[in-house]
């Protein structure tokens, strides 16, 4: 059977229509290892460099709890020019997920979060007892943003050079359980946990004791046109962290909160907690990403 051919002006046309069709799709997304930035306003002439930072591992210990970080979290958008102290300040991913919201299993589920037998106060031990003891269930702590992405700072300069803040974050860890409702956090928008992470060394208030980051290993790919950064570790353990709120739903939460605070060991002083981040990072001019 014989194919029946298009006239070379028809198929000229549906090129043309597809063509058209894919302009959008092109205009949004990167090449190769440039496709990390696809949530990077590069486009903004604010911006000047993106960057896509994977949390592969580490730890966050909040007040007498610590959670490991098994779930890699990213934090992606671009950073401006820095000023007189080499800070340059953040702009958001354009998909709105500067943070990713990756949950963190906390080990012992609800047992071992809310562990009845250290309440020493009797009326909320009762309570604890009463609400929670009926077998266990699954816990995740996930850090979210507690401010605009415009509140995150960044210095290239302190990451490589490992002295004071390399990445000023504000944080809030998000409980989540059925028992423990939909908004029960630690932080918040008011009240937000700042973490000054750094690729150096610490110097807490005791009882912690300081701890060393690394700067990582760097080196340039797709031609020397964007810097890949591993082995790297980010690290604060000189930051404070205020109560929880929000936990039950509003018809319990003045039962759980204080139970919850009880057994996290929150609110927690400097010195009494914790971040460990383990991170492989990328960066990018914006003219490069843009040529991508």
């Amino acid at each position: 059977m014989t194919k029946k051919r298009r006239p070379a002006g028809v198929v000229a046309a549906m090129m043309v229509v597809v063509a058209a069709l894919a302009l959008p799709a092109m205009a949004s997304a990167h090449t190769g290892e440039f496709s990390k930035f696809d949530q990077c306003p590069s486009t903004n002439t604010e911006v000047k460099k993106c960057i896509y930072s994977l949390v592969e591992s580490g730890e966050f210990v909040l007040g007498s709890k610590k959670v490991p970080i098994v779930n890699p979290v990213v934090l992606q958008g671009g950073f401006g020019k820095p000023n007189e102290e080499f800070v340059s300040g953040f702009f958001a991913a354009t998909n709105g997920v500067t943070l990713s919201k990756s949950p963190q299993p906390v080990p012992g589920g609800l047992a071992g979060l809310i562990n009845c037998k250290e309440v020493s106060n009797f009326i909320l031990k009762a309570a604890c007892e009463w609400t929670f003891e009926n077998g266990l269930t699954g816990v995740n702590s996930t850090l979210e943003l507690a401010r605009p992405a415009s509140e995150i700072q960044i210095s290239e300069n302190n990451l490589l050079f490992s002295h004071d803040t390399a990445l000023k974050l504000p944080v809030k860890a998000h409980l989540e359980n059925p028992l423990l409702g939909s908004a029960c956090y630690v932080g918040s928008s008011a009240t937000p946990i700042w973490l000054n992470l750094t690729t150096g060394t610490t110097a807490p208030p005791a009882p912690n004791t300081p701890i060393t980051g690394a700067p990582g290993v760097g080196e340039f790919i797709e031609g020397g046109t964007m810097a890949k950064i591993v082995e790297q570790k980010l690290v604060d353990n000189a930051w404070s962290a205020p109560g929880a709120s929000g936990c039950g739903g509003a018809l319990v939460e003045l039962l759980l909160d204080p139970i919850i605070n009880a057994t996290v060991g929150v609110p927690a002083a400097a010195g009494k907690n914790t971040a460990i981040q383990n991170t492989s990072s990328y960066i990018a001019t914006t003219k490069q990403v843009n040529l991508h």
